[in-house]
């Protein structure tokens, strides 16, 4: 029997982990892939918005020559985070449902990758499950071709072709500006007036000034309508008309969702405009006594509103919350919904 059992090992779950570990506390951490996978799904040289300081868990310096580091500097930190307190990870190992008993335990059913089902109990249990498994998708036909992909990687695979990029994003922008040095023809489409006004400040007098010189071209009140092998259709929001455009490769950084599935069956209670889990945003606990969320999963159908370095303080007001349990100290808080805000 655990104290508390932790179902995703990003930097929230992580944090969460080490947070309840320093109250004396037992806890696994259960993880679908390997640790801090939404960042391994990163762009390969994705440099973060936030500083080394922000991204910080468990009082462990984050040590980076750059004032904002880069995917593979994460991903090296975190790893020698978890090594550092000891953290007990069970990788690739899927939590299918989560149960609780008579007496008030909770029974976790997990799947590992080779099909093997296994249970776990514990008195506590944390959510602090990812949202990259979930892309938003444009439901369109031709979006399940091959040539789509959701997740951007890396540019040297597009070297010379015609790639549209939809989205008007930090990511969207990225990737433009990596396509673009390898000698791709790109078009960045995007449904709004302009650009995200959120695109990291060092980087958009790049991009304008690669969209002025002509290599990069912008289509903002447009969306694709459909994809073809050898072109993409372009609605114009304004007026309706469709463009064929040629291409090659579509890269949709559309964003992506928490999966509300195994909050729901756990007898979470969702709110009905923003479909977020309800829970004390003093505590992190839901509406299930003994049930808490960390991370992005908390947050709304935008997961960007809950960011590393707002989701790494969830762990501690969950093991505070926790512990003043154990001591009967604490009566039960009321339940509310309050927005978190972003970094």
């Amino acid at each position: 029997m655990e104290d508390v059992i932790i179902i995703g090992a990003g930097p929230c779950g992580l944090s969460a982990a080490i947070e309840c570990q320093k109250y004396g506390l037992s806890a696994l951490i259960i993880e679908k892939h390997n640790i801090v996978h939404s960042i391994y799904l990163y762009p390969v040289n994705m440099q973060f918005f936030s500083t080394a300081e922000l991204l910080q868990i468990g009082d462990i310096p984050f040590a980076s020559p750059n004032d904002k580091p880069f995917r593979h500097e994460a991903l090296v930190y975190y790893r020698k985070v978890a090594e550092h307190y000891g953290l007990r990870i069970d990788t690739y190992e899927e939590a299918v449902s989560i149960q609780k008993e008579e007496d008030g335990t909770f029974r976790i059913k997990t799947r590992r990758r080779h099909g093997e089902e296994r249970e776990h109990k514990a008195r506590n249990v944390v959510v602090s499950s990812g949202y990259f498994d979930h892309p938003n998708m444009l439901g369109i036909p031709g979006e399940e071709s091959d040539k789509v992909t959701h997740y951007f990687r890396e540019a040297h695979p597009y070297a010379g072709m015609q790639v549209a990029v939809i989205g008007g994003s930090n990511s969207a922008v990225d990737a433009a500006m990596e396509l673009e040095r390898v000698g791709a023809k790109i078009t960045v489409v995007y449904r709004g007036d302009d650009l995200s006004g959120n695109i990291k400040p060092w980087v958009r007098p790049l991009f304008d000034s690669l969209v002025t010189k002509g290599r990069i071209t912008t289509r903002t009140r447009s969306r694709i309508v459909e994809i073809k092998p050898d072109h993409i259709v372009v609605e114009s929001l304004d007026n309706g008309s469709l463009s064929l455009l040629p291409n090659d490769f579509v890269v949709a950084m559309t964003g992506f969702r928490p999966d509300r599935g195994l909050l729901s069956a756990a007898g979470i209670a969702m709110s009905e405009d923003m479909d977020k889990p309800v829970f004390n945003p003093e505590t992190m606990e839901t509406n299930v006594p003994g049930l808490y969320v960390a991370g992005v999963v908390a947050s709304g159908r935008n997961a960007n509103e809950v960011f590393i370095e707002t989701g790494r303080g969830h762990g501690l007001l969950i093991a505070n919350h926790i512990k003043s349990k154990d001591g009967g100290q604490e009566e039960p808080a009321t339940i509310r919904e309050v927005p978190h805000g972003s970094s």
